[in-house]
């Protein structure tokens, strides 16, 4: 069975939601951290609902309108959802409270908001869609968990029409948590410049991404999603390259036979050492691009990638800013996304032409 992506709408740190160029203006930040471009809310929410939600419920249920507004569905048959910190937003201010108040006559509507799951529950409520609803909390691999999940219901006619997406927010909190981890760089610098000087750390990032995927051919779906496939934590580059080799080999195919790899560089010595000895050995004569200077890194980032993927293919055309040396192919029709978060969660996805 054939599984495509009907439709897809992004809430990024760029330009990419409504009736906007695709990717021919980034945006330029200067810090160590992007944070999304919010849309007119009241266009998809109801503006009595707007005050009492946070952040990233916000992007979720505007992203996941745009797409179903888009393929013209209003109820999907399931809504599935990967994130890997959820409503960090909710949480925070439960805590606060928790704190403030001593641990008495605390409002619960910041706990009820907090779970991770919150996002999907939001968008079905605002639907009244009551079918599957499901949320993946794997980590660096919550969106490819979701993604798998629809997939299975497709392949068991159990749903179709599916909406998947990935949310993930970034707060004042959180990044600096974060920084003292030592995941980002110790100086401002411009992201579109981010690969031009290799460092420790990288930028944060924030968006949400969501997808309909159906089983139904049509000449308006976007590009076909043939698989999405994870590892944990491989043993070196001979054992990712066997596992990369080994998933193509699944779709009767040789890294020759891809047109473009989108790859998850994000500035970082440590991160970006993985791809530079692929780009050496596996992906030497292949074209490459990249998308963590344009929205960041977070544990979902992979599902901007897919957006991005599904568009180069629909639109037939690669943007500059995202080229990492001269294209073969400026139409490319076989995308392979190959991403890893901390070197512990790999993900690929392969995406083709209709």
């Amino acid at each position: 069975m054939k599984i495509y992506i009907r439709s897809s709408a992004a809430i990024s740190p760029q330009k990419t939601i409504g009736n906007v160029s695709f990717l021919t203006e980034p945006v330029e930040y200067t810090g160590t951290r992007l944070q999304a471009i919010e849309p007119d809310y009241s266009a998809f929410i109801d503006p009595k609902l707007i005050r009492r939600m946070s952040h990233v419920i916000k992007m979720g249920v505007a992203a996941a309108k745009e797409c179903l507004n888009t393929a013209d569905i209003e109820v999907p048959g399931a809504i599935i959802t990967g994130t890997a910190l959820g409503c960090l937003e909710d949480t925070l201010t439960f805590l606060t409270r928790l704190i403030e108040l001593k641990e008495e006559l605390l409002p619960p509507t910041a706990f009820i908001q907090s779970t991770h799951n919150t996002v999907a529950a939001q968008i079905a409520l605002m639907l009244k869609c009551h079918s599957y609803n499901n949320t993946f909390v794997h980590k660096g691999i919550s969106f490819e968990s979701a993604l798998l999940d629809a997939i299975m219901l497709l392949k068991e006619k159990e749903a179709d029409n599916i909406l998947v997406g990935g949310t993930e927010e970034m707060t004042d909190t959180s990044f600096i948590v974060l920084n003292r981890l030592g995941l980002f760089k110790r100086w401002p610098l411009s992201n579109l410049s981010l690969f031009d000087t290799p460092s420790k750390g990288t930028i944060g990032g924030e968006g949400a991404a969501f997808f309909l995927l159906t089983a139904k051919p049509s000449t308006d779906n976007l590009a076909e999603l043939n698989g999405v496939q994870t590892f944990y934590k491989p043993s070196g580059i001979p054992d990712t390259e066997k596992k990369i080799n080994a998933f193509l080999a699944l779709h009767d195919l040789k890294i020759n036979d891809i047109d473009l790899v989108i790859i998850g560089k994000n500035g970082d010595l440590k991160n970006d050492e993985i791809y530079n000895q692929l780009g050496a050995t596996l992906l030497n004569e292949v074209s490459i691009a990249n998308y963590k200077h344009l929205c960041g890194e977070y544990p979902v980032s992979s599902s901007f990638a897919l957006w991005m993927a599904a568009n180069i293919i629909k639109r037939e055309e690669v943007p500059d800013v995202v080229r990492e040396m001269d294209i073969k192919n400026l139409k490319p029709r076989k995308v392979l996304i190959y991403n890893h978060y901390l070197n512990l969660y790999h993900s690929l996805m392969l995406v083709s032409a209709c």
